[in-house]
């Protein structure tokens, strides 16, 4: 029953994209390269913006990376790996997760009242402070209280940053830009391996200190650039400031022409699809998620979305490499820091790789693509894990695991590292856009908790190893039938447009590009005929 239903959701969502598809405009097509203001306003995205995600992936890898340093561990010497202390040590992940989640529930209200910027700005500034608690502690509390700052202005940032970013660039490079946001998650963890690889020769406390004290690099590079940044359009509007959306459309969409075609078909199709949503955006609350099929929809796919991105086996990776590569018999330090440093790199190469091609490709077929191989790569990691367990420890299977631990990674980088945001944004209309997408977060941030706190206990609790690997190879094979039948694609369209794939044709106001043309050759020919008079 469940899959027939499903198969209905799929089929009748095909059906509303390709009525869509038929309808959506077709821009005159533009290179940000040659573009003079589409240049700016792209840098200023990337380090405003886009350079967000590098300090949480920073986060993701630091733990792992302190726990190979002896300074570390013998200077909080009740934290470690062995099982008795497994508590601690999941505490100490979970203070920057804690902060995040207490953090994410006013980040709706300050981006719809005050505008994106206000809280990237204030989320920066936490991050900074919580980075140089973390740098100066002097014991495991200080370390907490550090890390829970860190978490607490990361959320703040982190869920608004991409919002921004969807909302300003222009709508033919919106696809490739809010995928490699997330990518760059990799980019701060390959930092945090590559300065920890050279850390490792730092024969004092401040091998630690200095890895710590980096984290704090991309908030200050954010707090820096995110003034060049033009608040959003569609924030603008919301609040009935048309003229000023407008201009900051047509400076950065068309170098100040506000009567460029693409310029006012945004406005145009922004204003009017707010005018519809009006009354629901006036009263908007977490419970529109449950009033219709289109909401319940959604919420379905932003909250499996955050559960897929966390809980399919690469929370383990990312914190536990430690235990993995013993468990696979690597013990040098050297050797750990290496493989974590290559890994990363790849990661990094392949996600953003895949982000360029999203327009191309479509979303469906990355996410299917990337899930069943992270199915296949598990099974063969499982089988691998039960080998080397059975043949004593050999070599080659434990080599073999770790192959496999990299083929995981690539297809989990095609698929999830840049699209976790992107497609939670696409299928978000804008009055549940901030809604959605804390609720995407406080899932990521969920789950993220459940896994600290239980992956180092099953991992010393099971009998044998590869039960682990089992358990997460048949969870992904669920995810894999639920990505099926529950995503659809969202290619083609502008931001507005995706809410007629969920909500049928009438969720969108009816714009069409040859009226608009139309009327600004009017405006134009009554603009030349008073200057000739």
């Amino acid at each position: 029953m469940v899959s027939l239903k499903s198969a209905n959701v799929t089929a009748q969502a095909e059906e509303n994209r390709q009525q869509a598809l038929a309808e959506a405009p077709e821009f005159e097509k533009v290179s940000w390269t040659k573009d003079k203001s589409l240049r700016k306003l792209y840098i200023n995205c990337a380090l405003g913006l886009l350079i967000g995600s590098a300090t949480t992936g920073y986060d993701g890898s630091l733990l792992n990376l302190l726990q190979q340093y002896d300074y570390w561990e013998s200077y909080f010497d009740d934290v470690g790996t062995d099982a008795n202390k497994s508590n601690l040590l999941g505490l100490l992940t979970n203070m920057f997760t804690i902060g995040s989640i207490l953090s994410m529930f006013t980040v709706p209200t300050i981006t719809d009242r005050f505008g994106r910027k206000p809280c990237i700005v204030a989320g920066c500034v936490f991050m900074v402070i919580g980075c140089i608690i973390n740098t100066a502690a002097q014991n495991y509390a200080m370390f907490c209280a550090g890390r829970f700052i860190l978490g607490f202005g990361n959320s703040l940032s982190q869920l608004t940053s991409p919002m921004l970013l969807t909302e300003v660039v222009h709508p033919q490079h919106r696809a490739p830009f809010t995928t490699i946001y997330n990518c760059l998650w990799n980019l701060g963890s390959f930092f945090c391996n590559a300065i920890g690889f050279g850390l490792q020769y730092v024969k004092s406390d401040w091998s630690w200190r200095i890895l710590t004290l980096f984290q704090i690099v991309p908030a200050i590079v954010q707090l820096l650039f995110v003034w060049g940044v033009p608040e959003s359009p569609r924030w603008l509007i919301s609040k009935d400031r048309h003229e000023d959306a407008l201009q900051i459309l047509a400076k950065w969409h068309a170098n100040g022409n506000d009567q460029d075609l693409t310029v006012q078909f945004e406005h145009r199709e922004i204003s009017e699809t707010l005018r519809l949503e009006k009354h629901v955006r006036e009263t908007s609350s977490y419970m529109d998620f449950f009033k219709t099929k289109g909401n319940r929809w959604r919420l379905a796919i932003i909250i499996s979305i955050g559960v897929i991105s966390q809980y399919s086996g690469n929370a383990v990776i990312s914190n536990y490499a430690n235990l993995i590569y013993e468990s696979a018999g690597i013990t040098s330090q050297t050797q750990k820091l290496g493989l974590t440093l290559g890994n990363t790199t790849l990661s990094l190469i392949v996600s953003i790789s895949a982000a360029l091609f999203v327009d191309k490709v479509g979303r469906r077929p990355l996410f299917l693509f990337a899930i069943s191989g992270m199915v296949v790569s598990f099974t063969i990691w499982t089988a691998l894990a039960g080998e080397y367990e059975a043949h004593n420890s050999a070599k080659g299977y434990g080599i073999g695991q770790i192959v496999f631990v990299w083929v995981f990674g690539i297809f989990y980088s095609i698929g999830f590292s840049g699209l976790l945001v992107a497609y939670t944004l696409e299928v978000l209309p804008f009055h549940l856009r901030a809604k959605g997408v804390m609720i995407m977060n406080i899932t990521v941030q969920a789950i993220l908790a459940l896994s600290a706190q239980t992956n180092p206990l099953a991992i010393h609790n099971l009998p044998h190893a590869w039960n682990f690997w089992l358990l997460y190879t048949l969870w992904d094979l669920v995810e894999a039938v639920w990505v099926y039948f529950m995503f659809p694609e969202t290619k083609g369209f502008t931001l507005e447009e995706v809410a007629k794939v969920f909500d049928g044709e009438d969720a969108v106001a009816h714009i069409s590009m040859e009226q608009t043309a139309k009327e600004i050759e009017i405006v134009h020919n009554e603009t030349a005929t008073e200057k000739h008079v």
